[in-house]
């Protein structure tokens, strides 16, 4: 966590932009936060520590973070924007529940070879890509029967 808040502060220099006690604490917080968070998920979390914090704050900082390579914003089809921290772990698909909203992350290594294969016979070469499964975790499948 430590050097991706060094890259930040480097890449804030690098734009010119000056480093505030409250992006500092937002920045922390969002590092430290494990899997997805929405904007408001976070400003609540933040405001926890400093009450002061505003929304708009926080909706900045994480454009920042997501200009600077260092945050990923995801939408999974609820209208709710979701962050989460870049890493250097594997790449990792997810699996959405259209009833509870759970965010499941799963990596699998047929499907990433199957994509790859795909392209590959299609002439085509993935710069990026994306895999999200839209259905009913456990829990809520065995609600909706």
């Amino acid at each position: 966590m430590k050097t991706k808040v060094i890259e930040f502060e480097r890449y804030m220099e690098e734009k010119g932009l000056k480093s505030t006690t409250q992006r500092d604490e937002i920045v922390n917080t969002f590092f430290n936060v494990k899997g997805h968070v929405s904007i408001e998920e976070l400003h609540h979390t933040v405001q926890k520590k400093n009450p002061k914090i505003g929304y708009t704050t926080v909706y900045r900082t994480l454009k920042l973070l997501t200009e600077s390579g260092l945050a990923h914003e995801r939408q999974f089809g609820d209208g709710q924007a979701r962050y989460e921290a870049v890493t250097t772990e594997e790449h990792h698909d997810h699996l959405i529940c259209l009833k509870c909203g759970t965010i499941t992350e799963f990596e699998n290594m047929k499907i990433e070879r199957l994509q790859e294969d795909v392209a590959k016979e299609h002439g085509f070469k993935v710069k990026n890509h994306k895999l999200e499964l839209y259905g009913y975790c456990k829990k809520c499948r065995n609600e909706v029967k």
